[in-house]
């Protein structure tokens, strides 16, 4: 199986980042790590990237007058590296979508969308909203990203529950655990059989993956 050639976008400490570094490397998970891309230059999930020697570049959203200018330069890097797929680690900016990169680009997202989802629902502020509502169940979502925040089709998702006692970081543990396995497995899933899309419903032949993530 030829690895997928991918980009990571990433905004922090690179949690997901090294998540998928790791089932590459225990578990044969067939991506090839072209580029990270940071929306800050002072973050651990560089420093990931440098230790595992995948190459970084720093593109902040605050040094473009527009969200065009932005996704230009962003997705110039990305072609650059070679990378056919992007993966979001964590990024927290918004960014535009290019043509040649629609239905390639995936998120996971710590909720079931569509709750708890879009502009500044990241983070610890999702587990928030999920306790403070009352929510029996959450999760985590795996979606395709478009021009609107967390609204691209649905990929894939887990749940689990939320307990009467639950503090958002117990909530948030309990969803970590669940990203950390469905994100490799969609991505092997991609490698192993490609994604198709129709409208909104998504298609995902090699689902579920054939080897372990």
């Amino acid at each position: 199986m030829k690895p997928l050639p991918i980009a990571v976008l990433i905004s922090g400490g690179g949690t997901t980042l090294e998540n998928l570094i790791e089932h590459q490397r225990r578990h044969g998970l067939p991506l090839d790590f072209r580029l990270v891309i940071s929306s800050r230059a002072d973050v651990r999930g560089l420093e990931l990237a440098h230790d595992a020697q995948i190459p970084t570049s720093v593109i902040r959203r605050k040094d473009f007058e527009t969200a065009e200018q932005h996704r230009d330069e962003l997705f110039a890097a990305v072609r650059q590296s070679g990378a056919q797929w992007v993966a979001m680690g964590g990024y927290i900016e918004h960014v535009l979508i290019p043509d040649d990169f629609v239905n390639r680009v995936l998120n996971i997202h710590p909720s079931l969308v569509p709750a708890f989802c879009g502009k500044g629902y990241y983070g610890l502020r999702v587990h928030q909203a999920v306790v403070e509502y009352g929510v029996k169940l959450t999760g985590c979502t795996v979606h395709l990203v478009d021009n609107e925040y967390d609204h691209g089709p649905i990929v894939a998702q887990r749940a689990c529950e939320v307990f009467p006692d639950d503090s958002p970081i117990d909530v948030q543990h309990r969803v970590f655990q669940l990203e950390r396995d469905l994100y490799p497995r969609v991505w092997r899933a991609i490698a192993e059989g490609g994604i198709e899309v129709r409208g909104r419903q998504v298609r995902l032949a090699a689902w579920p993956p054939s080897a372990a993530c």
